[in-house]
């Protein structure tokens, strides 16, 4: 047998050893005065996220388990082929082997198959097989599945940890890439993972998670890879080129990780015949806590190490009575925030984080900023007007009866404003007369619903955001301040359950480049319109507004629900007051 460890982690010698014929050794074999586990079979067919779904599972109970103690806990999918005792892993003769010898804490084993929808005449109808659309699918349904519906089951009569270094997960092939998609939406329930050959092909989207690895936060997980040269190629794709682009992935991206290769195709065997070691790797130096180290950045290669020191996590800063949205910083690098839903406006003094009321009655403002002049500029939908404030609250109105939702203010005290129900893009010149300069077709095939608009740092280019679609448009700006030139532009990522990542508010640094306010974080673009990564959110679901603040524009501020969050940054935001000739991209 040949074996390749293509990453820095060590593997025990033993893995050395395994011969070619991928056989069980002594530890998936039963041994003299080795205390053995109990072994229960249930089901369960009362799941909400797979409706009419019936799914066998067996839970392994270590004779060395104390209901006094919380106990760590291994979940394998696909879990009948492992917890068989006569054949394939001899997962839970492994455990007893192994817990006997203290080599592995005395753990709780949850073995769950796939679900399975009965057919309502099983003698004339298929029953519908769910192992694809839980396993192959990106996404978090069976991550809550597993989290929501099924461990609570247990827990109910198991004293389980709820430590996620305690936890861990694997599977093979599809079971494979469903055990990482596990730890990938939920690394706050499980940090330990095996993969063997696993499906990381275009079955249900799983191709796309080299890219993801490469452009998000390194999460907390240690990630065991295996597969065989021989794996299969098929509509999806080769196995066995998926397999080296994710270990690739993950090496660039700083994982703690390992993947071992040999000759077999697509099987369990390899997988099987060093489980014991396998696990042994996953739970080395417990109890010690799962963690990942980031990988240096390199400018030759940019990755989010390039925008933010990712061990320089958010900070909460300032709570909204219902909803915090549009950071908007001054001249002195103070932050002010809306709550629309509040009707107010907030001032966060960025030395002492001290919060104010800037405005006990807004009208309903969504978007801020400030101008040149110093003049807090907001597009106030509640009141139909676009409107100005000077320090001391004094407002100015500069336009009536529309409903703007965002703006961006030129060096010339000029506004671009969205009204999202209209799909239009509004202008007020200096002389403060407005008109439209962009509007989209009901029909046609432009903005479907316009939002959040920015100037680039040299004000050349208008950027914005279309929230019913995965892009940010760009337009050239002319100089009668009329658009042109427009383009579908800013490519961002999706989520599997969407093709809209809803795109919302926006922010440049000195380098031209874009951030993004998106369902799945802050998605940082290039000048050409790459997505080059995504800085991880706050807190689950939809990331609204962002904006640099602080004296030297170096904290990247984010809005997320009723809180606003910011993060030291590596990059310098920019301002509506200073122009700056960006560098050429590289292309």
């Amino acid at each position: 047998m040949r074996l390749n460890l293509l990453a820095l982690s060590s593997l025990p010698l033993l893995l050395l050893a395994q011969t070619a014929d991928y056989k069980p050794g002594p530890d998936a074999q039963r041994q003299p005065n080795v205390p053995t586990g109990k072994i229960e079979k249930f089901t369960f067919d009362q799941s909400k996220i797979f409706p009419g779904t019936t799914h066998a599972y067996w839970v392994y109970t270590p004779a060395q388990y104390d209901s006094a103690k919380p106990a760590p806990y291994m979940v394998f999918l696909d879990g009948g082929g492992f917890v068989s005792e006569t054949g394939g892993a001899r997962a839970t003769i492994v455990l007893d082997n192994l817990i006997a010898r203290k080599e592995l804490p005395a753990m709780i084993g949850i073995f769950i198959d796939p679900g399975v929808l009965p057919a309502i005449s099983p003698d004339t109808q298929m029953a519908r097989y769910n192992r694809s659309h839980e396993y192959d699918a990106l996404g978090d349904r069976n991550p809550r599945f597993l989290l929501d519906e099924l461990i609570p089951l247990i827990a109910a009569t198991r004293n389980l940890s709820k430590d996620p270094s305690d936890h861990a997960i694997g599977g093979s092939s599809s079971g494979g890439i469903g055990a990482f998609t596990a730890a990938w939406e939920r690394p706050d329930a499980f940090r330990r993972v095996f993969s063997f050959v696993g499906s990381y092909a275009d079955l249900q989207g799983g191709d796309y998670y080299p890219s993801l690895i490469r452009k998000m936060e390194a999460k907390p997980v240690r990630i065991f890879l295996q597969d065989g040269d021989h794996d299969q190629s098929i509509y999806g794709g080769s196995w066995w080129m998926a397999n080296q682009s994710m270990a690739s992935a993950l090496q660039f991206a700083g994982y703690d990780y390992t993947f071992v290769t040999g000759t077999d195709g697509h099987s369990g065997r390899h997988g099987n015949a060093i489980l014991p070691d396998v696990l042994r790797w996953l739970w080395r130096d417990y109890p010690a806590p799962v963690s990942t180290k980031a990988a240096p950045a390199d400018p030759r290669k940019p990755s989010i190490n390039t925008f933010i020191d990712v061990d320089k996590g958010w900070e909460l800063v300032a709570t909204a009575p219902q909803f915090a949205d549009a950071p908007a910083v001054d001249k002195q690098g103070n932050i002010y925030f809306t709550d629309p839903k509040a009707k107010q406006v907030f001032k966060l003094d960025f030395t002492t984080n001290k919060l104010t009321t800037f405005l006990p009655d807004s009208g309903g403002i969504s978007g801020l900023m400030f101008g040149p002049d110093g003049r807090l500029y907001a597009a106030q939908g509640g009141r139909k007007r676009v409107v100005s404030y000077a320090l001391d609250g004094t407002e100015k109105v500069l336009a009536e009866n529309v409903q703007p939702n965002d703006l961006a203010v030129s060096i010339k005290n000029e506004i671009y404003f969205t009204e999202p129900t209209t799909r239009r893009i509004w202008f007020i010149d200096a002389k403060g007369d407005k008109r439209v300069v962009f509007e989209g077709q009901k029909n046609g095939d432009d903005i479907a619903l316009a939002n959040g608009i920015r100037l680039s740092p040299d004000q050349s280019l208008l950027t914005v955001a279309d929230s019913q679609s995965k892009w940010v448009w760009s337009f050239q700006v002319l100089p009668s301040g009329d658009l042109a030139n427009a383009q579908r532009f800013y490519h961002l990522e999706t989520l599997d359950d969407s093709s809209w990542v809803f795109p919302d508010g926006m922010t440049y640094d000195t380098e031209g480049f874009l951030y993004v306010a998106t369902k799945m974080g802050i998605q940082v673009c290039d000048q050409p319109g790459r997505v080059n990564g995504i800085i991880a959110k706050p807190l689950p679901g939809n990331v609204t507004a962002v904006a640099f603040g602080g004296p030297n524009l170096d904290y990247l501020y984010v809005a997320q629900a009723d809180k606003l969050f910011r993060r030291p940054t590596k990059r310098k935001g920019t301002n509506a007051w200073t122009l700056i000739k960006l560098p050429r991209p590289g292309l």
